[in-house]
Order: C-alpha cells, then structure tokens, then sequence
C-alpha cells in the first residue's frame, strides 16, 4: 500500500477522486492537519490516522468514526471560523474541511485523550438505564441544590455559542411539479425521466456530489460506463435543463401537509472565506405537486461486545473512504458481516493493498459469487462464526472469534474492523409524510405501506432489490418515454441480521451497543422489559434509545428487535417509533432566517407616521404596530393632552389614524355566503352600500374578534378586523375555507397595507369633509350611519364608511396609502379652523368606554360570549348554522354564574380604578376572598367628569345598582354597578 503523505499516511496514492495537488490545512485540537479539497472532516481525519473524535454522553467512552454520511452518531465536533460564528455537534462525516477550518473534539475534560468523565464507564454498573428516575428522588430538598445544578451542567453535547450569530441566512418558496429526494441512482432515472416530459423538477441531494451509492460502488457498470460516470454524466444534463433545478448539499428534513417540504441548503460550510453577502444556508420551502422519495437505506451495524471502539465502522463507510476519498481506515482490517455487502468492501480494501486477514460471516453457509471472489484473493472466510468482542480501548487493536455453537476462542489483531448487520430503508420522510409503513417478514423490515399524499418511493428506501430493478422503477415513475438502461453489479440490500449478535445474547452482561449516542446497550433494552415496558415507545423513553441527534438511524431496527424477543411477541405487535422533523439537526439560523435584530419583531409605521412625528406625538407599541397614543402641547402632560383631545372629540371634532386596523377583501359568488358562516350576524340580506357590526366566535363560543364589514358589489365585502386580529382572522378564514368549506366559491385578499384609513369624528365631521369629497352624497339622508360609499376625496379614490367607535358622527376615509398622508394633511388643514383635533389611542380608547364600546382582548378574555358582553342582538336569530354555535348551545354557556360585562362607577367619582384589579361582593370576608369579577378598562373621563370603568363580574346584569367593593393595597373602593353606557345614552349624538 503506498501512501500520498502531503494529505495524511492514510492516503492511498492513486485511488479516490480527490486531487492530490488542492491540499487544505486545518486544525483538530489545536493539531495542525492536512487534507485534500473535497475532503469531509472523517475523511481527512482517518487520512492523518486519527480514530478517535469524541466521548460517548453518558460513560464518556472513547468514540470514533461509525459511518460516512448523516447517521452518524458519534463523530459530532465543535466547528470554528471565529467566536462569533461556533456552531457544536457537527457531524464530521458531513462537514467538510477548508483552509483555516479550527475543529474541537466534544464531550471531554481535560482533553480527548485523557478525560475524567471516563470514570462513569468504571460505575456504570450503578448507572444503568433509567437509574436517574429511582435515583434522585431522595433527599426531597437535594434536587433544587445538588442534583438539578449538576445534572444540567453534565447534560447535552457540546458548548452553546457565547456570542450572537453574525452569519446570514436566506429562504425562498418554490414551486414544482416533482420533488425528488435523493440522487443516487434512483433519484436521478426518476429526475431525468420526469425532466423529459417538460415538468419542473426540484432534485436535492444532502450529499455534496450527486451519485449516492455509486460514489463508492466499484463494481458498477450502468449503459456502458461506471456507475460513478453515469451519474456525472446525468446530473450535467440535468443541470443543463432549464426545467430542472439540481440542489446539492441540500437535506430534505420535513415533509408537512400537502406535499409541502422543508429542505435546508449549505451555500458557504464549505468556502475558506465565503463573501460577506453569501448566506451560510438557505431554507426552501416547496410545494410539489408530486413527490418522489429515493432516500436509500442505512447499514446497520453488529451489535456485539465492545463494537463502540475507534476504528469499528460500518463496510459502507470504509468503502466510501476508499473509493470516493483515496483513504485506507487502517492497514490490517477485520470485517464482521451478516450479508453479502460486506464482501465487496473487503474486496475493494484487499486490492488497494489493506491486509484484510479474515471475514466473520455470522451465516452458516453463504453461497454467493461475491463469497467466492474473497476467498480467491486470500481471505479468510469464517462462516457460522461471530466477533464476540473487540479488543483496544482507544482504538481496535483485536477482534475475538468465536464459532456459533460453541468451540475455541480466536482474537485475531486488527487495527480496524468493518461490519454489515444488513440494511434498513430509509422511511423517515414517508413516515413523516403520514404514511403507514408495513412489515415485510421475509427480508425484516419496514417498507412503505399506504400513502397519506401524493408521493412514491423507488430504490432501496421502497425494498426495491438489484440495481437494474431500481433504474427500470425510477424511470418508470418519472413518467417520461426515456427508456431505461442496463446496469450491472451493486450492492445486495437484502439479507442480514437484526437485535444483537451471538455473544450478546439474554444470558450476557457485555457492553454491546444498539445506540452508540447515548450508550444504549442490549442489556439496557431488556432492562427496560423487565421493568415493565412493553410498547416500543416506552422501551425508547426509558433507554433514550433513538433519541440522540441521529434519532436513532442505525439504532432503531435493533432495539426493536432486541425488545420483541424479550418480550417474546413479533416485531409488528412492539410497534415502531415515530419518525419526526427533521430528518437530521437543523440550525435555528435556517430556521429563525431573516427574522432577527430588527426583523425579529418588524415594526410597522402607517403612511401617516411622519405627520405624527412631526406633530410631537408620543407613540405607542401596539403589536407591531407604532401608534400615536397622545399629542402633547407645549406644558401639558398625558392627562391634559388626552383630556382635551376627549372634549374636542365631543364637542368639534377629531380626527384619528385607524390605518392598522385589519382589513379583508372576500370577493366572490359565495362571498354572503362564507361570512355567514364565520360570524354570528346574517350577512346575505345585507344590502349593497351597507355595513354591519359582526362577531366572530370560535368553536367553543367564545368571541375570537368583531368588526365592521362594508358590502361593496352582490360579490365583494371589506371586512376590518382589531389591529392586533388581523393575522390571526385572515389564517381563521383562510383556514375554514380551505378545509371546512371548500365547496365555497370565494378569495380572501389581505389589504391592511393597502389603505390607510382616516377617522374623522364629532359634530362637525360632515361640515369638515364635505367640500373635499366628489361624486358621493354624503347627507344624512343619501348616506345614513352604517353606510359605505365609494368615490373620490382630494381628488383620491376612496371607500368612504358612515361608522364611529366614539359615539358621534364619523366617517372613516380609506384612501391608497400612498396618498394617506396627503389626505390626511388636507383633510386637517379644512378642519382646523372648525376646532378639527387630532386624538390619540388614549383618548379613542376612552371614547369608546364612555359608549361602552369593547376592545376584543381587554374587554373579553378567551371566556367571554356575545350573551356575556351584551352582545345578545349581534346573533342571528333564524341562522342554523356558523362556528361557535354548538359552543353556545352548551349548557354552562347559559347557566347562570357567569361573568357578564357591566359598567362600574366609583362612589368617589374621582377615584380611577386599576385595570385588573379584583372585584368582590363582601370586603370583610377572610383572606382568600371570593372573587366575583375583574375591572376590564377604566379612565378618567373628562366628559364625563368623572372616572368609568368597565369590569366582567359574575351575574353582573342582575346586580344592577349593587354596591360592590374592589380591593386594593391601600384601602378598599365602594363602586356601583351601572350599565356600560356613559355617555350619550339613547344614542342620540351618531346622527350629528
């Protein structure tokens, strides 16, 4: 075997893909190291002879390199550019390596090599599976101080970053015709057999080359030329196609309703020094109208003793080194198999020129060409035997043999040791798709079943066995008239073993280990049986066994098994765990994306913010939303400010920027039809040019929000919503439309942006807009209260609405909003010399109490109906059906007791209640008193001369002129109750 030692004494001259001239330098703990361009962190570590990467979460064992792509569970490292991009638990077989990359080992104290945290394997005996739940439930008062300090500090993998995140990250939506996942054989056939008919295709692959298995299967021939040559040759047309989007270094790791997957990129892991504009990754959200699932399967590992060691790997992964990256795993490796795939590992080693003195096949009399060609190369063949253990500590230094029944022990001395327990397709995303995978006995696996959307699975993830089938089913499912090609060789999925090897059986207490993350042995497994554990998901809460990073990819199968046979039922009848977003670990970069800094909460200004400002308006935070909340005057505070813009409300007239109240446009035949069934009022004999209070409830019957909703055309409704609801509404209606009421002819359109909306209210509203406003009648007579208008003002287009929340005559004016400002200055420079006052949130909120208006969310709580808030006339007394009326039809809705909405009026009128503060109907009660209510809203009304509130109080509308009492730190409140009108009560004032 020579060696290319510019990149590592591992390195096999003229063997791998990589180009020996394009080395890399690194660090691993503070070790300088080189590797070639192309390299992952495994690969170029095994290169320079380095096994060991890490320590195990729970007896700090010496770990190394298990496998060569994302089920790795052991290989998980600290990756540096500087302190403030960090980032723990890389997969090392994942990453891979540029100039200047700094990579720190995990899990360890002082150092890898020499860690304290080893002395738990020494107690493991007291530190079996579920120890901590019968441990540490005495002394009672040592878990606040002892235990929880010390369990947390030891818990996780890794050091969290310190400092914030300076790394960009992008999204972007996609739509396609086919999503396909994976692009080893099987995804490619199926990506150029769907590109040929002209469809738009999205392939992703995670891997950073396209090629799968074929990247290091060397025995391939496909139309003539290598595997490895075709799949380069097929991706290039691919990429070459307009109608074909190639994403690699691309995970698919969720698949949600709908065919709607979430796939993060890895743009700049690779670059030494990627550009300041680059993002680190990009998440994609797709909606595919078909997806095709050609995720492979996973090599399972041998489940015998001491199979953790550095050095033990699956045959895969050693054959990816080999063939793909140029390295040889060691000099003398043993190989430990329970199928055929095995072989053409120790083939491919054996003609690199690796010693591979002797293959333990756990099966009594293989017969395979494959079987034949390894003993014609001088290798040993055991058949009927087992590894019962692997000798060395920081890395195999032996592998002990033994015959199935019985006979004499032989080690043979190694320095590594390849295995194959067989292969498991890959139905993660199936699964997570909401199919039902099934059993299939005769190979022991999971293949899958039925299917939930429109999706397909070909290759090995399908149980898809034999190269040439695979390809003859991708093209198929493309859908295209390509043909498919002739393929040879390749690697046999079938066959193998699952649970624990001979050696490791019931009758052992050896460490054999089913989930290497999180040190999950056999005997753990039958623990947990023993303690009474008898579903799948119970044995995997006590053992943590796929619970790891990895979520178990190459654990899952044999703790299934394990758990089967102890429990002496079949397999299907344990059940099997679920498989969960995502696949693999995604960053909360890709995920959080753009929502950071000031994107995290973007504030949002209306288009007439800049007038506000300039005016001295003080603002307020509501939602996102910046609100003016008062217009101080030189030598006024807050109280005289609202006062005043209160009583010029009343007595002239103001105006208000209501621009952040939500607004939806529902257009369409069944528009009357659709709001009917989402709001309690009747809205299809609403005429055209009317507007309508409406209550929406949810299905419990309490109200979800209200508002005020205009009949524009027989087919289009403007339907506002509080500033705070309109997202939520917009999802709700959006929401029962597409699932409860598809049959409805009818698009909803958010346009909160769209309109900036201008209140005018008070005695002198009409006298102040009538001079700008053209081609509407805006008399009492043309346009009463409650009506809508659509016209023009200051030469603008407007919608133009005949309603108050203040309880005087008013108009709100939609306009464009970028003409929202120029309105307003007009609307303003024609009121002022009338008395026209601009009024804040303050003052509108106060208005508003004094004509017992509510604000969904202050005056209502989750628990309040329209009969609670009296709102009784807001329901349709002949509708048989809307949501939220089976919720009112519930007997405790009505029964008596419940909270009702009242006014409250302080028998000092110039004591202003607290919001929230409890009400109580005996105040000499002993502590804990009786709570019968809460104080809602409540402000000093200067209209009123006097302080209002508004409170929820149990029977409130039977206690009418009741002397209640509100508690208080310093003193008990006498209040009255009253009706929540204060001001204005017949109504008289909305007519001008």
């Amino acid at each position: 075997m020579s060696a290319s030692t510019h990149s590592g004494s591992n390195r096999i001259a003229g063997v791998g893909r990589l180009t020996p001239a394009k080395t890399v330098r690194f660090t691993f703990d503070g070790q300088n190291l080189t590797g070639l361009e192309g390299d992952t962190l495994a690969s170029a570590l095994l290169a320079n002879g380095i096994h060991l990467v890490g320590r195990s979460f729970k007896y700090h064992r010496p770990r190394g390199i298990l496998s060569a792509g994302s089920e790795e569970p052991n290989a998980l490292v600290d990756i540096e550019r500087d302190k403030s991009r960090k980032q723990p638990n890389v997969r090392a077989t994942v990453q891979e390596i540029y100039d200047g990359l700094k990579v720190k080992s995990q899990n360890r104290w002082p150092s890898l090599t020499f860690d304290v945290g080893a002395v738990n394997d020494v107690f493991s005996p007291m530190l079996p599976a579920g120890f901590y739940y019968k441990t540490f439930m005495w002394p009672k008062f040592a878990w606040k101080t002892i235990y929880e300090p010390r369990i947390r500090a030891a818990a996780g993998l890794g050091v969290v970053p310190g400092e914030p995140d300076t790394d960009r990250y992008s999204n972007r939506f996609a739509h396609c015709e086919v999503l396909i996942v994976g692009a080893g054989a099987a995804g490619l056939a199926a990506a150029f057999s769907a590109a040929s008919t002209g469809a738009k295709v999205i392939l992703c692959d995670e891997q950073a080359e396209a090629g799968g298995a074929l990247r290091y299967e060397s025995d391939v021939t496909i139309d003539g030329v290598s595997g490895y040559e075709w799949a380069a040759a097929t991706i290039a047309k691919l990429q070459a196609m307009d109608n074909v989007t190639v994403l690699t270094r691309t995970t698919a790791f969720g698949y949600y309703a709908q065919n709607f997957v979430g796939l993060v990129e890895r743009i700049s892991d690779h670059l030494s020094t990627p550009g300041s504009d680059t993002p680190r990754e990009r998440l994609w959200q797709v909606r595919a109208k078909r997806v095709v699932l050609a995720t492979g399967a996973i090599e399972r590992h041998m489940v015998f003793a001491n199979n953790d060691r550095p050095g033990v790997m699956l045959a895969s992964a050693a054959r990816m080194f080999l063939n793909q990256y140029g390295v040889a795993i060691g000099r003398k490796v043993g190989v430990y198999t329970a199928n055929d795939s095995a072989y053409a590992a120790a083939i491919d080693l054996k003609r690199a020129g690796v010693d591979v003195p002797v293959i333990v096949d756990t099966r009594d009399n293989p017969t395979s060409p494959i079987v034949d060609e390894a003993r014609s190369l001088g290798i040993e063949v055991l058949t009927g035997h087992a590894v019962y253990s692997a000798g060395g500590k920081r890395r195999v230094s032996s592998m002990t043999i033994k015959p199935n029944r019985g006979g004499t022990e032989r080690k043979v001395a190694v320095d590594a040791l390849i295995m194959s327990a067989g292969w498991t397709p890959s139905v993660h995303l199936f699964s997570q798709s909401r199919g039902k995978v099934s059993w299939d006995a005769a190979n022991e696996r999971f293949l899958p079943g039925t299917y939930a959307q429109d999706c397909v699975s070909i290759g090995a993830c399908n149980g898809t066995d034999g190269l040439q089938a695979t390809l003859d089913e991708a093209f198929a499912v493309g859908g295209g008239k390509v043909k498919s090609v002739a393929a040879h060789g390749g690697t046999d999925w079938v066959g193998g073993m699952i649970g624990s090897a001979p050696g490791a059986g019931a009758d052992k207490t050896v460490k054999a280990f089913v989930d290497f993350q999180n040190d999950v042995t056999a005997k753990d497994v039958r623990l947990a049986v023993r303690e009474g554990m008898h579903s799948i998901e119970h044995v995997k809460r006590f053992t943590t066994n796929g619970m790891a990073t990895d979520q178990g990819k190459t654990s899952n199968l044999h703790g299934l098994a394990i758990a089967a046979e102890a429990l002496n039922r079949p397999i299907p009848a344990v059940g099997l765990t679920t498989f969960r977003a995502p696949f693999t670990p995604v960053t909360f970069g890709a995920i959080v994306n753009h929502a950071r800094h000031d994107l995290f909460d973007p504030t949002r200004r209306t288009p007439i913010h800049g007038w506000h400002a300039a005016q001295g308006a003080a603002f307020e935070d509501v939602g996102q939303w910046k609100r003016a909340w008062y217009y101080p005057q030189a030598g006024e505070d807050m109280h005289a400010a609202v006062n005043r813009e209160c009583v010029a409300v009343r007595n002239q007239a103001g105006i208000f920027d209501a621009s952040t109240l939500g607004k939806i446009e529902v257009v369409g035949p069944d528009a009357a039809k659709f709001l009917e069934l989402l709001y309690t009022n009747p809205w299809e004999k609403l005429g055209v040019g009317r507007l309508r209070y409406g209550i929406m409830l949810r299905e419990d019957g309490f109200i979800y929000d209200d508002g005020v909703v205009g009949r524009l055309a027989e087919d289009r409704f403007h339907v506002t919503t509080t500033t705070g609801g309109a997202p939520r509404v917009m999802h709700h209606m959006e929401d029962y439309l597409q699932t409860e009421f598809p049959h409805l002819n009818v698009w909803l359109t958010s346009t909160t942006e769209q309109w900036a909306v201008i209140a005018v209210q008070g005695p002198k509203a009409r006298e102040i807009i009538a001079p700008l406003v053209e081609g509407i009648d805006i008399s009492n007579e043309a346009m009463p209260h409650m009506s809508v208008r659509e016209g023009k003002i200051c030469g603008v287009s407007t919608r133009l609405f005949r309603m108050s929340f203040t309880g005087e005559a008013g108009y709100e004016i939609n306009v464009p909003a970028d003409y929202g400002q120029a309105v307003w200055e007009a609307v303003y420079e024609r009121g002022k010399p009338l008395g026209l006052t601009p009024y804040g949130t303050e003052a509108m909120h106060i208005l508003r109490a004094e004509k017992g208006y509510i604000i969904v969310g202050q005056d209502t709580d989750g628990t309040v109906t329209p009969q609670d808030a009296g709102l009784t006339w807001a329901i349709g007394k002949n509708k048989t059906d809307y949501v939220g009326i089976r919720g009112l039809l519930r007997r405790d809705l009505v029964a008596d007791g419940r909270k009702q909405l009242v006014g409250l009026k302080t028998v000092d009128p110039k004591v202003v209640l607290e919001e929230g503060a409890q009400i109580v109907a005996n105040p000499n009660q002993p502590v804990p008193m009786t709570m019968i209510g809460h104080v809602t809203s409540s402000y000093w009304s200067e209209n009123c001369s006097r302080s209002i509130a508004m409170a929820l109080v149990v029977d409130g509308t039977k206690r009418l002129g009741e002397t209640l009492y509100v508690p208080m730190p310093n003193g008990v409140i006498e209040v009255e109750v009253t009706g929540t009108v204060f001001f204005d009560e017949k109504g008289e004032r909305l007519n001008g």
